[in-house]
């Protein structure tokens, strides 16, 4: 059976967040559809995510093993396991769904954490004398980033006009990430404007749910 990772970088419980309301009615049309699939939910404020350390590693992105990690104490020891069983979960996955709210124009910082946890050389990453290459091509993999925003973005910042559209950080950087990884296929579905006066989170879903018949059958 192929499984659908579904990563939440969000501290709200389901019932108050727009991007999580979106992203179960995305993931319960899904599951409708294809019925191949089954679900693994990592929540990112509720799981542990380590802080990844420059003891855990012998060289860029390379976990220690065998007498360096020997070395570390116990804490860092459950550390390395568990990065390494963040990355073997993200690695089993076929399709991926990530619903975070839009902080800071970027993300929640437990999705850069995790990020940081499961890109490792020889695992999603490899790391040679040509350069890094992403080695998550061995599959067909695709990918729904949900983001919920207090408002409509990217807009064009008055105070800062050379911004222009690029302050929707989180959206590209995902999709950067993402694809740099070998994910070819990324999509995005946004919930906007769920605290502006006559739009608000409810209508914000209401619209952003439109897009999800077309985005179920992109995701196949």
């Amino acid at each position: 059976m192929k499984k659908l990772l579904y990563i939440i970088p969000s501290s709200k419980p389901e019932e108050i967040s727009s991007s999580q309301q979106t992203a179960r009615k995305f993931i319960n049309q899904f599951l409708s559809a294809y019925n191949d699939y089954s679900v693994q939910e990592l929540n990112l404020y509720q799981e542990y995510i380590p802080e990844p350390n420059h003891r855990y590693f012998v060289s860029r992105a390379q976990l220690v093993s065998g007498e360096k990690f020997e070395e570390l104490n116990d804490r860092e020891k459950k550390d390395v396991q568990r990065m390494q069983e963040l990355c073997n979960i993200f690695k089993s996955a076929d399709r991926y769904v990530i619903a975070a709210p839009m902080w800071t124009l970027s993300f929640p910082y437990k999705l850069k954490q995790f990020i940081d946890c499961i890109i490792l050389n020889e695992q999603t990453i490899s790391i040679s004398t040509q350069g890094v290459k992403g080695l998550m091509k061995d599959k067909e993999r695709k990918l729904l980033y949900i983001q919920s925003s207090a408002a409509i973005f990217p807009f064009t910042a008055i105070n800062v006009p050379l911004l222009g559209s690029r302050v929707n950080h989180g959206v590209t950087y995902v999709k950067d990430v993402f694809t740099f990884l070998g994910i070819k296929h990324t999509h995005q579905l946004l919930v906007e404007g769920t605290e502006i006066d006559d739009i608000g989170s409810d209508k914000a879903i209401e619209k952003a749910s439109t897009k999800i018949q077309k985005l179920v059958k992109d995701m196949r």
